[in-house]
């Protein structure tokens, strides 16, 4: 049997035999005969159920995407915005990610759909792609903004040494290693 999603819960078994039936798990209904007259859990709301486990279909309410790094594919819920990224590639505002050009670490603050080379950096007249350490990332990377996060601590408290935003290509900055 193949198994085929149609939409948020309904998916399409086609048999070895040709025939096409249709289920939706969400109300655990499927068109064959042997549930709609005996109402019993057939092979088919089975298969499914496998399908789903195993990873070969999306779950309800998912879609199967690419992640915008590495082409990967993956499940996202269905209102997930982009850039779809999978969970090597996917970083979140609040995360820590290490910058493989200095080493340094970065508090990240957001991640664009947009382009390295669609941001322009204006202080350097140039996209993010085009600058100077960012020439060997790929252009179409979506943009990070992160700030390097460097503070002073004093009698007086904590005080941050800077504030500047910088914008990096995804494929710049990794997760640190645990």
């Amino acid at each position: 049997m193949s198994v085929s999603a149609l939409g948020t819960t309904v998916y399409e078994v086609v048999t070895h035999h040709g025939h096409t039936y249709l289920v939706d798990v969400e109300s655990r209904e499927c068109s064959c005969p042997d549930h709609t007259y005996r109402d019993a859990r057939c092979k088919h709301l089975r298969r499914v159920a496998i399908e789903i486990t195993e990873g070969r279909v999306a779950p309800p309410g998912h879609l199967r995407v690419s992640c915008a790094v590495c082409g990967d594919p993956f499940y996202e819920p269905t209102d997930a915005l982009e850039p779809h990224l999978c969970r090597q590639h996917a970083l979140e505002p609040g995360d820590f990610a290490v910058d493989r050009e200095t080493g340094g670490t970065v508090l990240v603050l957001a991640v664009s759909p947009r382009r390295a080379d669609e941001v322009r950096i204006p202080a350097h007249d140039c996209t993010v792609a085009e600058y100077a350490s960012n020439r060997s990332y790929p252009p179409d990377d979506p943009v990070v903004s992160a700030v390097f996060p460097t503070v002073d601590v004093t009698n007086a408290g904590v005080t941050p040494r800077s504030l500047r935003v910088y914008t990096f290509p995804l494929t710049r900055l990794a997760l640190p290693t645990k």
